[in-house]
């Protein structure tokens, strides 16, 4: 073999030893450049932003029309910006696109005992949307616990948010099922601390098997650790919106949104039973209701082109076909 050829092994394995060991002391890596690829599909830049005390990191858009309106995606508990990716390529170039992990969560800022719950996290996305679309109300977004805190966005500031979307939303006393009754008996059903559990979560929130993510080893050993490591957080968050005094704030909040609103939800939800978007429904009467069939909780991964429709025709002529 020449020296030249030689050279170029010696490097590819040195670089493959250094990759090892990277990947030894930080599985999680293995996630963030899956992340990172989703994002570059997705045709989307990274930002960041230090808005209501805190460093957010977003994924924006703004390929649309300078007066195209501007659409801000809220994600849900346990969540990060990028579940709603799929969406965003659908909407890309005829929106403007903001989509941010909420303060705690993904990439952005969380500060020791700060409070996580419906109404502070309301008040850091108002924050936001004001400083990243002054003067100029936004299409708000809101899937699970965002959909809760769209809905309180939506009701108290009405100047900063021309239209809502309500996806499989938090916020009101939806019929037991199983995540519920867990939940108010205190645990914490999208705990994930090892393989057999991180297999539950996904099979909780998704319905349909061909949509589930395939997480590999060992990016699934960097995702566990991550998710056992914000085992305390996740828990803190849960007392706040899903068995404490703040629980039902949004579903109350709700009756005084008078803008248009879209309520969107899938019939196999195992998590925001679908009774609960009935309940939207009676405080909303100016909605339009969608229950999508063969999805459960992530309807914007698992029926992205029915979601990009229904929030399309909300935009655009203030309900879905």
């Amino acid at each position: 073999m020449k020296r030249g050829g030689k050279r170029a092994l010696l490097a590819l394995a040195l670089a493959l030893f250094a990759l090892g060991g990277w990947l030894a002391h930080d599985p999680y890596l293995l996630v963030r450049a899956q992340f990172e690829r989703q994002r570059l599909a997705a045709g989307l830049a990274a930002d960041t932003i230090e808005v209501a005390d805190h460093r957010w990191v977003y994924a924006s858009s703004d390929v649309a029309p300078a007066d195209a309106p501007v659409v801000v995606m809220l994600h849900g508990f346990t969540g990060s910006k990028e579940n709603w990716y799929p969406l965003a390529q659908r909407l890309r170039g005829r929106y403007r696109l903001l989509i941010p992990d909420l303060p705690g969560w993904g990439q952005s800022e969380r500060k020791p005992g700060a409070d996580y719950g419906f109404r502070a996290q309301a008040a850091r996305v108002d924050a936001f949307i004001r400083a990243l679309s002054p003067g100029r109300p936004v299409v708000l977004l809101g899937h699970s616990m965002g959909g809760g805190i769209a809905a309180l966005v939506a009701a108290r500031d009405p100047e900063a948010v021309a239209r809502v979307g309500l996806l499989d939303a938090a916020g009101v006393r939806f019929d037991d099922n199983r995540f519920g009754i867990d939940v108010l008996a205190g645990r914490n059903p999208f705990a994930v601390d090892d393989r057999a559990s991180l297999t539950r979560y996904i099979d909780t929130v998704f319905h349909r098997p061909e949509a589930k993510p395939w997480i590999p080893w060992p990016a699934s050993s960097g995702l566990i650790a991550r998710r056992r490591a914000d085992a305390g957080f996740e828990q803190a968050v849960l007392d706040r919106i899903g068995r404490g005094p703040e629980r039902f704030l949004p579903g109350d909040a709700a009756a005084a949104i008078a803008q248009p609103a879209l309520l969107l939800w899938c019939r196999q939800d195992a998590v925001i039973d679908p009774s609960a978007l009935e309940l939207y429904a009676a405080r909303l009467p100016q909605a339009t209701q969608v229950l999508l069939d063969d999805c459960g909780h992530m309807s914007l991964m698992e029926r992205p082109d029915a979601v990009a429709d229904a929030v399309v025709a909300l935009i655009e002529r203030g309900q879905p076909r």
